[in-house]
């Protein structure tokens, strides 16, 4: 969808003029990925009016296959207004018209499975669900068990203002724990499932979801937590000998990555649990880290890395978001974001980032700043 974004601080009612940007969690992931140098496709919907042709002129010139995309000539594009706030605190607020939008008519029908069939990674998230009841059944058909399923990678994304009382907690936990790999906000997890102080005990989530074979519980400014079926480690490790690709998916990106059993049938087992704390940031925008963390830990996992370097890349994707204003930030050079996931714990621990960081140049400062 497009966004538009406040020239200024404060409430929508005082801020004069906004930038129109795109995006979109779903978007953002597909463009991120690309951009970090795989292939990705992105699937949906949009009108035929400007700001889609806007929309798919910019993802498209980030390097995203858009063929799959609909253009929809009784539906507008969403859109939606915001202010600069961090989305956690009550001084966020964020304006959606996405009611009867293009998207909000994607369904089986509309995106039958078969259009995303045919990739190893499909990425999903929950605001697609949060859209419209077709959208709900789409999700629920493309999460279905079955033979030669993608791996599903479902990022909870909870949004409340797009709900309008609808049972978010219960949907979103279905379709959760119908995923191979789920991303979940400690704050999501309480708010939807009343998890008891999942940032300082994880464990609590994943008590409250124990089907997927990789769930990664992600504590903001704290650490991210990865709780893997050993079985789920196994198929990482041997990816690594994999060539990387792509993926289709609907309403989200897809990439190609080593495909493992459907959470239905994934055999219980006590699980390999991985913490990696998030390195220091001077946050600029709060906005689009989750987004950037999901193409981080997918670009990781595509090239077959391990877990903690899978959660190291997560966390610098979304650092590289943090630092910069809009939805969506450039990546930090792979040479450079590998260097970085390479250092030792101690190092790591005192990694400083600010605005900026991933321009090139800049390898001094940050070198001072890690030590």
């Amino acid at each position: 969808m497009v966004t538009f974004l406040p020239t200024r601080p404060g409430r929508l009612a005082d801020v004069p003029s906004f930038t129109r940007a795109i995006g979109g969690a779903e978007s953002n992931v597909a463009c991120a990925l690309a951009a970090a140098g795989h292939r990705a496709r992105w699937v949906g919907r949009v009108g035929t009016d400007g700001f889609g042709d806007h929309l798919l002129d910019t993802i498209a010139g980030y390097g995203v296959d858009v063929a799959a995309v609909r253009r929809d000539p009784h539906r507008p594009t969403g859109v939606y207004f915001r202010t600069d706030a961090d989305r956690a605190t009550a001084a966020h607020e964020v304006v959606y018209y996405r009611t009867g939008s293009a998207a909000s008519a994607m369904s089986p029908d509309t995106i039958p499975y078969e259009t995303v069939a045919d990739t190893r990674i499909l990425h999903l998230t929950g605001i697609t669900a949060a859209l419209s009841g077709d959208c709900r059944a789409l999700l629920h058909e493309l999460t279905e068990p079955r033979a030669g399923r993608p791996l599903v990678c479902f990022d909870v994304n909870d949004r409340p203002g797009l709900w309008r009382g609808g049972d978010a907690g219960g949907v979103l936990r279905e379709l959760a724990a119908r995923a191979d790999l789920v991303l979940v906000g400690a704050d999501e997890a309480e708010r939807l499932w009343g998890a008891a102080d999942p940032a300082a005990d994880p464990a609590a989530v994943r008590a409250l979801l124990p089907e997927p074979a990789v769930l990664v519980v992600k504590g903001g400014a704290g650490p991210a937590t990865a709780f893997e079926r050993p079985a789920a480690a196994t198929a990482a490790t041997e990816a690594r000998t994999m060539d990387d690709g792509i993926a289709a998916t609907a309403v989200t990106p897809a990439v190609e990555a080593p495909h493992t059993a459907p959470a239905a049938t994934a055999a219980r087992a006590a699980d390999v649990v991985t913490v990696v704390p998030a390195p220091r940031v001077d946050v600029v925008s709060a906005v689009g880290a989750g987004d950037a963390f999901a193409a981080g830990f997918l670009s990781a996992t595509l090239r077959g890395l391990d877990m903690p370097a899978r959660l190291r890349h997560g966390h610098l994707a979304a650092a590289a978001a943090l630092t910069a204003p809009g939805d969506l930030a450039a990546p930090p050079d792979r040479d450079r974001a590998d260097r970085l996931v390479a250092l030792g714990d101690g190092d790591w621990g005192r990694l400083h980032l600010g605005p900026g960081w991933t321009s090139a140049g800049t390898e001094a400062d940050e070198e001072v700043r890690n030590r």
